[in-house]
C-alpha cells in the first residue's frame, strides 16, 4: 500500500514505477483523507509522502518512508 499524495513530485517517480512493473499497490491519499493521514502518522511518526506499506506473509508490516528506497524494493 503506498501512501502518497497527488501533488507530490516524489509520489509520482513512485506511482511511475509501479506502472512501469505492473505491480498491484493500492494507493492511499493523504491530502484527501485526514484519517489516512492519522493513520500513517500513528505508524511513522511523520506525514511525509511517499510511504510504502510492506504487509509481510508471518504478519508483521514494513515501513519506508522514502521514495529511492521504494523504488529500489
Amino acid at each position: 500500500m503506498l501512501y502518497d499524495s497527488p501533488w507530490c513530485g516524489y509520489c509520482q517517480d513512485v506511482r511511475e514505477v509501479i506502472e512501469e512493473l505492473r505491480l498491484p499497490v493500492a494507493l492511499r491519499q493523504v491530502s484527501r483523507d485526514p484519517a489516512v493521514r492519522q493513520e500513517l502518522f500513528e505508524a511513522t511518526g511523520r506525514y511525509t509522502v511517499p510511504v510504502l506499506r510492506i504487509e509481510r506473509a508471518d504478519g508483521s508490516v514494513r515501513w519506508l518512508p522514502a521514495s529511492r528506497e521504494i523504488t529500489r524494493y
